[in-house]
């Protein structure tokens, strides 16, 4: 299967992406002791449009269905990732890393400096995959109030501390 492209996200397209995300998260069911991510929470339909609304969010799709996406917010010189997600129908295509790619390109086009995101340090789909595309780890979190305050709020929200990391892509 292929044919699939990205265009920035539209407003309409925020109705698509909680049921994207949960159908991504599924694939914590492969490992036990994070399953319950795979019922958990996701972002709410006017999350979405907020940040689709920040001009940064990019839709990935295969026609014209909605397929991925990433959901973006800008903090000064900085682009933050959210979430990004791919229907599980749709992974295993290279549309992941278009999107973290593309998302790139805009940010430095855009003029910021950097590229941040909370994940997962030992799950392969998370931080093993955002390494490979040019993001490191934040060991310094003292340097970074904003992303050590989300690990801790994550932390209070009931996810593995010892488990979640913050990493960085620095875009000069």
């Amino acid at each position: 299967m292929s044919g699939w492209s990205l265009r920035l996200a539209r407003p309409e397209d925020a109705e698509h992406f909680p049921a994207i995300e949960q159908a991504a998260a599924r694939l914590f069911e492969t490992i036990p002791e994070l399953a319950y991510l795979a019922s958990g929470d996701v972002i709410a339909v006017e999350r979405h449009s907020s940040l689709i609304r920040k001009g940064h969010c990019l839709t990935a799709l295969h026609g014209d269905q909605c397929v991925g996406f990433i959901a973006t917010e800008p903090f000064r010189r900085e682009l933050h990732i959210w979430e990004m997600s791919v229907h599980p129908d749709f992974q295993k295509l290279g549309i992941g890393a278009g999107l973290l790619r593309a998302s790139i390109i805009d940010a430095r086009n855009s003029g910021f400096r950097t590229l941040t995101l909370t994940t997962f340090r030992d799950v392969s789909w998370n931080a093993p995959f955002y390494a490979r595309i040019g993001f490191e780890e934040v060991t310094a979190l003292d340097a970074h109030p904003r992303l050590a305050a989300e690990l801790a709020l994550e932390a209070d929200n009931g996810l593995p501390a010892d488990r979640r990391c913050a990493m960085i892509c620095f875009l000069d």
